[in-house]
């Protein structure tokens, strides 16, 4: 249990909000470093998936950061090769989950996810502090897995592979394509994909993973247990990362994400779409 760990000098805990906001423009999306600063779990630090940990691009957002761009802000929060991490957010845990796929792209292994995260915590009448902690920097050596990320170009491979499972992460309505447009970007989904949207694979009360025979039922009727090779996307890589997660839950090793989503491929009128 987190709470009786938390003071253990080798345990790093983060927050990794990021608050998605619906108004008259469309989504905004925004850090959630302010909530952080008012009240987090005891010990926790932040870290910022929209300044810190996504690579400059001038078109694609929450693309994975270069090796030496990941590694210098986990020296800096103090996270090194022999830490313990847990991971947590105050939305539905894909900013957490993407943040753990991102550590174990670049070869670390001890990171969990707070089942829950930040709704669960609060519930349950747990600690919070509003204390920065101070932990002195680290030495993080990112070692890059191949395939834990990948391009449109595997994308295309998967579409014609039998072996292979394609996942849209996205709600329903926007597999449909009925989503309200955003300009220069194509309404729809890959064409072949299965839709399993993140939010179903997460109680909408506490925020924590459903049961693993839920999550079992919902991915195999997808086709991605029983596929050798999984590949999910979404609009820019977040949920994706959650559904890519809960597969490794149930222990598929075979998970990839991709990464730049439908940021990149409905906006590339080269590549297929379809809707409905």
């Amino acid at each position: 249990m987190l709470q009786a760990q938390l003071g253990d000098p080798q345990l790093r805990v983060f927050d990794c909000t990021v608050v998605i906001e619906l108004g008259p423009d469309g989504v905004s999306l925004r850090s959630g470093r302010d909530a952080w600063e008012r009240e987090h779990i005891p010990g926790a630090g932040f870290l910022d998936l929209i300044d810190e940990l996504a690579a400059a691009h001038p078109a694609l957002h929450f693309m994975l950061p270069p090796p030496e761009q990941f590694a210098e802000v986990m020296a800096a929060h103090g996270l090194g090769d022999d830490a313990r991490v847990v991971l947590y957010d105050s939305q539905n845990g894909a900013w957490a989950a993407r943040v753990w796929w991102m550590l174990h792209a670049y070869g670390f292994d001890a990171a969990t996810v707070l089942d829950g995260g930040w709704t669960k915590w609060t519930a349950e009448g747990r600690p919070t502090s509003a204390a920065a902690p101070a932990h002195p920097r680290a030495a993080f050596a990112p070692r890059p897995r191949p395939g834990v990320f990948v391009g449109k170009d595997a994308v295309l491979e998967a579409m014609d592979d039998d072996r292979a499972c394609v996942l849209n992460a996205l709600p329903e309505p926007l597999h449909r394509g009925e989503g309200p447009p955003i300009p220069g970007r194509r309404q729809g989904h890959i064409p072949g994909s299965a839709n399993v949207p993140a939010e179903s694979l997460v109680d909408p009360q506490t925020r924590a993973f459903l049961p693993e025979a839920q999550l079992r039922v919902a991915l195999e009727a997808a086709g991605a247990l029983g596929a050798g090779r999984v590949i999910t996307y979404c609009g820019g890589g977040i949920a994706a990362s959650s559904v890519a997660f809960a597969l490794r839950l149930l222990g598929h090793k075979g998970v990839s994400v991709y990464d730049a989503s439908l940021e990149e491929w409905a906006s590339d009128p080269s590549l297929p779409i379809e809707a409905g």
